[in-house]
């Protein structure tokens, strides 16, 4: 199996899109991260959802989880506002690394290794030629978990 014949269609944000929205996206369609691309189309970062919850919690909760069951339902419930006014750019940290991307040609083992090793939740494949990078899709671990399953099966 090639990175070419695993990939699949996945959802992208930019970096200047809503926060608001990204959030959703992963909502609706249980993401486990979205990839963000840059306005050429070509893969600037992966942003997880652990991330937007991350950005929700107030960060005396974060320190001291304990305060979480003082925090009233009715506060609780208004977390989603952090995410109001802002852009993907702004959820992303500081110390984000670059996207993890494979090659077509890759191979399957070749794609995991850089998963296993990065602990990302999704590789970009990208075929780069002399008009720029252009994404053909995204292989989610859920995915090549379940495509390596199958192969051992047979």
């Amino acid at each position: 199996m090639r990175a070419r014949d695993l990939a699949e269609k996945y959802e992208t944000v930019g970096l200047e899109s809503d926060a608001m929205d990204a959030a959703r996206l992963m909502a609706e369609h249980r993401l486990p991260a979205l990839l963000v691309v840059d306005d050429q189309g070509a893969p600037k970062a992966i942003l997880p959802a652990s991330q937007m919850i991350k950005i929700l919690v107030p960060g005396y909760v974060i320190e001291d989880p304990t305060l979480a069951a003082v925090v009233d339902e009715r506060h609780a419930d208004r977390l989603c506002a952090a995410l109001k006014d802002q852009k993907v750019r702004d959820c992303l940290s500081k110390t984000t690394p670059p996207p993890v991307v494979a090659a077509p040609d890759d191979t399957a083992l070749e794609v995991a290794a850089r998963m296993a090793q990065t602990r990302s939740p999704l590789v970009a494949v990208v075929e780069k030629d002399k008009a720029g990078v252009h994404l053909l899709g995204v292989i989610t671990a859920s995915h090549l978990l379940k495509r390596l399953l199958a192969a051992d099966a047979t």
